[in-house]
């Protein structure tokens, strides 16, 4: 009986170096060894902020003596509220929220500052779109101490009577879409967008390499088909289980998470097959890039990755750098969060929501265009 030679570290050095230059000529698996945690340390060191400032901010203002300056310059300098539109009337300002392009409206009525000189507490009014509490909830607890401490300045000599405790003005807050602030209404439906983007783009990522790695890349070959057509052939039945996704999301937030549905779920669903869609054309790209399935999962996460943290889903998108913002309102997740998010706790309609839409949808031709051309290379 022949004995098995005794441990050899030649042997051993020479299985190291073996996997070690598999590793280097392997180089999209060496190049997400390193490129992973470097994308993690940028984003989670640099772009993620769970204290947003700078948010967008409404002013609709009636009132134009020093008090009610006083007030708003008080908003401005607490870095929390950040003024980017002057209103003249209400209908303007809530259009604003409900498209998003606002987080805050600072309304102050007529005569506030002749009001509060007579003692009578006027009234303030903030109105916050509360869709992600977790990108208004500081701003919004902030209030009441920023407005008592600017009006410390203008209430002293004879109007230091006005300087009551705890506050000289009444201050109203209405928040809107979630006015529980309850995480669930924002995370639920968001997951849609989230799941949506990981299994779209898993499943079809391993479509083109599971055919060359199974050996039947040269049945596909040989038929007389068209890019197009195989590509579109290969998206169509993984749309119809994202709808099927969608279906057990939406019966989950609504009966199991009590989300309100506020606008059409018909919407939703047409809306949303442009997002599958987009995501199904990110995958085919990836799987005409890869070589195998192990490259085309490593590309799925890489790009899963910055879609989950720089999309608004985990963090306030307005808490991030401009730099970090600009790379998200390139991702699709991004835009999708808003419209599934504005259709089911807002109620929007399909004009509200299309400027979101159209990005989604260039995206979407975008990658489609990059799939096509690559798969011809394939052919080739």
């Amino acid at each position: 009986m022949k004995k098995h030679a005794p441990f050899s570290f030649a042997r051993l050095i020479g299985i190291m170096v073996k996997e070690f230059t598999q590793m280097r000529r392997d180089r999209l698996t060496f190049a997400m060894m390193f490129g992973i945690p470097l994308l993690q340390l940028t984003l989670f060191g640099f772009a993620i902020n769970s204290d947003p400032r700078h948010l967008p901010t409404a002013v609709l203002s009636a009132d134009r003596g020093p008090q009610a300056r006083t007030v708003l310059c008080a908003l401005q300098n607490s870095t929390y509220y950040e003024f980017v539109r002057e209103v003249h009337t209400e209908a303007e300002a809530h259009d604003l929220l409900a498209r998003g392009e606002v987080q805050f409206i600072v309304n102050i009525p007529r005569d506030f500052s002749r009001a509060l000189l007579r003692g009578e507490h006027p009234a303030v009014l903030v109105e916050a779109d509360a869709t992600d509490p977790a990108a208004t909830g500081v701003a919004l607890g902030s209030l009441g101490t920023l407005i008592n401490t600017a009006l410390r300045n203008d209430l002293k000599g004879p109007l230091k009577f006005l300087a009551v405790e705890p506050t000289p003005i009444q201050l109203q807050v209405h928040a809107h879409y979630n006015p529980e602030n309850v995480t669930q209404y924002n995370i639920v439906p968001g997951l849609m967008g989230v799941i949506l983007t990981m299994t779209m783009i898993m499943i079809t990522g391993l479509a083109i390499t599971r055919e060359r790695e199974r050996g039947t890349m040269e049945n596909l070959l040989s038929m007389p088909t068209r890019p197009s057509e195989v590509l579109i052939g290969k998206i169509i039945p993984y749309i119809f289980i994202g709808y099927f996704q969608m279906a057990v999301i939406i019966i989950a937030a609504r009966y199991l998470f009590n989300v309100p549905i506020v606008g059409s779920v018909p919407l939703l669903g047409v809306v949303a097959l442009v997002f599958i869609a987009a995501n199904l054309a990110m995958g085919i790209t990836f799987s005409t890039i890869a070589k195998n399935q192990l490259q085309a999962m490593q590309m799925t996460f890489f790009f899963f990755l910055p879609s989950i943290l720089l999309s608004g889903f985990m963090f306030p998108f307005r808490g991030m750098p401009h730099w970090a913002q600009g790379i998200g309102e390139v991702l699709p997740l991004t835009h999708f969060l808003r419209i599934v998010r504005g259709i089911l706790l807002k109620g929007n309609d399909l004009v509200t929501v299309s400027h979101e839409l159209w990005q989604i949808a260039l995206f979407a031709v975008v990658m489609m265009g990059v799939g096509i051309k690559r798969y011809r290379q394939t052919l080739d």
